[in-house]
């Protein structure tokens, strides 16, 4: 029995380390991403809350004299003016997708695999900058919520549940996640909602959710969600439900609608996205995610900085 007992308990020693081992592969990584990539794009995409007082300073010629601080130069005889600052602090919410089509993949990586890499990325990002970061893991309903925090010990909890968190459900509703996200993220936040999108049930939640918060919507893609190829008959299967479909790719008629309905459900998501004027970032399971999302935060930062 005691051998048994060291036995389970040395068993359990070697999972642990390899636990370990694979998160801190993944902080490696993606540190290295931000500090040598990103390197303050984040900051600059996203505004903080506000302006603050900083301090007061003596007056220098051509400062703006509608920010002169009379107290100090009452009390001084000299001009001063006062000096604001950002309001920094702001909060990121990763609401995460963890339906059973994310876990598919036609190359190397499943679109799952790719979100864990862009989520640590955003969440390392966010703490370099010295704001919260908070997790959001849903299917057909919210399976997990880890409230905002600040930390490097408190991401490396994200990117465990991230990499380890088995899913009750395959369904989607991403509604109810936004429906959630608004009841308990009070504070205008940063949502940045990584899935697939192959769900119908949020258009009357979206417009609600990017009012209140800075939504950004990343859309993880897979080549063969986009295109069949000619292999003959084959069976797909519905990640999701489960059931199985024999198709004929070599029909061109087939795979021409196939290509079209594609093309129109994207037309209308992305019609959808500028109406309620959310920003789209879409990752493709078969490239980096590092380039679309630079472009994205230059492209936030390029809009900041004119307005």
């Amino acid at each position: 029995m005691k051998s048994a007992v060291s036995s389970d308990a040395e068993l359990d020693e070697e999972k642990l380390a390899e636990v370990i081992q694979r998160i801190r592969r993944i902080e490696i990584k993606t540190r290295r991403v931000v500090d040598n990539v990103f390197s303050g794009e984040y900051h600059s995409a996203f505004k903080g809350r506000g302006m603050e007082f900083a301090e007061s300073r003596p007056y220098q010629p051509g400062d703006d004299v509608r920010v002169m601080d009379w107290k100090v130069t009452a009390r001084t005889g000299d001009p001063f003016i006062k000096v604001f600052r950002e309001e920094r602090e702001m909060t990121l919410m990763l609401v995460c997708d963890f339906s059973g089509s994310n876990a598919f993949g036609s190359h190397e990586r499943f679109k799952s695999e790719v979100a864990l890499d862009l989520c640590a990325a955003l969440a390392f990002s966010a703490i370099k900058n010295n704001d919260k970061v908070g997790l959001i893991a849903f299917t057909d309903r919210v399976e997990l919520f880890i409230a905002p925090k600040k930390g490097r010990t408190h991401v490396l909890r994200l990117i465990r549940e991230l990499l380890f968190y088995k899913p009750a459900s395959k369904g989607t509703d991403i509604g109810q996640a936004l429906e959630y996200m608004n009841r308990v993220i009070k504070k205008r936040s940063i949502a940045f909602l990584v899935s697939d999108f192959h769900a119908e049930e949020y258009k009357k939640q979206l417009p609600a959710t990017a009012k209140k918060h800075d939504l950004v919507a990343v859309r993880l893609v897979d080549p063969r969600e986009e295109t069949l190829p000619d292999v003959g008959y084959i069976t797909l299967k519905d990640a999701e439900t489960g059931l199985p479909c024999i198709v004929n790719t070599s029909d061109k008629k087939l795979r021409d609608d196939f290509q079209r309905t594609i093309a129109l459900e994207t037309k209308e998501r992305d019609k959808l996205f500028a109406s309620c004027r959310v920003d789209q970032v879409v990752i493709r399971s078969d490239r980096s995610y590092i380039e679309p999302l630079i472009r994205f935060f230059k492209e936030r930062e390029r809009r900041r900085a004119f307005g």
